[in-house]
């Protein structure tokens, strides 16, 4: 049996996403940017599905760029709007449980010229509101905050920290990495006061390598890729047709289920839960009561995180020691540091992250498994490996 739980770092697409990009591959072929008629038909599927991302998000098409997937995204929000707006000022702040893909931007800008604020969390990894009160000045420019963060999933008060954006400057603009959220939350940036925020195909059963941007109308931002002048001027490059055809079937098909697909997996974590609480090994559960269903964060303490992972792929089971972006570099978890997370439970966190198409079969057998693996890899305190 193979069970696939590793959902954050990358889905399967739907079937009807590959059937999609496969016909445009062989019949819409032509440039976007060519006057003939292929060109024309690519033009034409490429505002379809910016049409269908755009209204799943309740905003105009014009306010969506694509881009080559969530780490471009991000990077052209950050870096762009910092490019085009040099006088709202040198102040910038995020959280200390960003992506790579932002918190590298940062350490970059701060390298640059930029004074850079890492917000800390709480035990939940919730960011510290009054600690980002505090931070905010007259200059602050930008403020980067992950929507849903992709180890625990944890979910950020957005509407809260725009609120208090907009009582100390409310000429700072609000970035919000949506990669983890976007497809399984309803999210509507106008309502929520958002100025930016990042998308990716890959998360929501859609191709890799194909991205989006939002960028409100009155945002104004600069190109960090120059050539043709594709996407309005903001993205050069030949448009990845197919992949952006894949992405708007795959929001679309995402999106008119998205309730039915949260209550789904919230079944399948509530049964994943249950089934370890008989088991007498210390463990614990790092991921928030009030996280994204999507991912559960469960930490055993005395155990190798990448050995229980490995030993779970013997048995056809694919689950993660944390964000696939950073888990082969073998690294603390920034995220478990943030959160204060002791070293012991540190050491053994394991990412299971769900998805429609996860089954209760799947869960069961998922839970099974780590029962009988853990008995053979605990380590003792004296380093003594119990084998049984």
């Amino acid at each position: 049996m193979e069970a696939y739980f590793d959902n954050s770092a990358t889905t399967r697409p739907f079937d009807e996403v590959i059937e999609y990009m496969t016909y445009v591959n062989r019949e819409a072929y032509g440039n976007p940017s060519s006057i003939h008629t292929k060109g024309i038909e690519a033009e034409k599927l490429i505002k379809t599905a910016r049409e269908v991302i755009a209204g799943s998000i309740g905003v105009s098409s014009g306010e969506i760029y694509f881009t080559s997937g969530g780490t471009e995204s991000n990077n052209l929000a950050i870096r762009g709007y910092l490019a085009a707006n040099p006088r709202n000022g040198k102040h910038i702040i995020t959280t200390r449980i960003e992506h790579p893909a932002v918190l590298e931007v940062y350490k970059h800008l701060a390298e640059n010229g930029y004074s850079t604020d890492f917000i800390g969390v709480d035990s939940n990894g919730i960011i510290n509101l009054q600690e980002l009160a505090d931070k905010i000045r007259e200059d602050t420019a930008l403020i980067s905050v992950i929507f849903v963060n992709n180890e625990v999933g944890s979910v950020q008060p957005v509407e809260e920290i725009v609120k208090i954006k907009n009582s100390i400057n409310p000429n700072a603009v609000i970035f919000v990495d949506a990669v983890q959220a976007y497809g399984k939350i309803k999210i509507l940036p106008g309502q929520l006061g958002i100025d930016m925020m990042s998308m990716s195909s890959h998360k929501i059963h859609g191709p890799k390598g194909t991205g989006a941007l939002y960028v409100k109308k009155q945002t104004r931002i600069k190109p960090i890729i120059f050539g043709g002048g594709q996407e309005s001027l903001i993205r050069s490059g030949t448009e990845n047709v197919p992949g952006i055809c894949g992405f708007g079937l795959a929001a679309k098909m995402i999106t008119e289920k998205i309730e039915q697909n949260r209550e789904h997996v919230e079944r399948l974590k509530q049964l994943f839960i249950d089934g370890l609480t008989d088991i007498k090994d210390d463990f614990r559960i790092i991921s928030p009561d009030n996280g994204s269903p999507y991912i559960l964060n469960i930490s055993f303490a005395n155990v190798k995180a990448e050995v229980l992972v490995h030993h779970l792929e013997e048995k056809g089971i694919f689950a993660s020691t944390g964000s696939a972006c950073s888990s082969r570099k073998r690294i603390q978890s920034h995220v478990l540091e943030a959160m204060s997370v002791e070293q012991c439970y540190m050491e053994g966190s394991v990412r299971f992250s769900f998805s429609s198409l996860n089954t209760e079969e799947e869960v069961e057998y998922v839970v099974e498994a780590i029962k009988s693996i853990l008995p053979r890899i605990q380590i003792k305190r004296g380093g003594r490996r119990v084998r049984r």
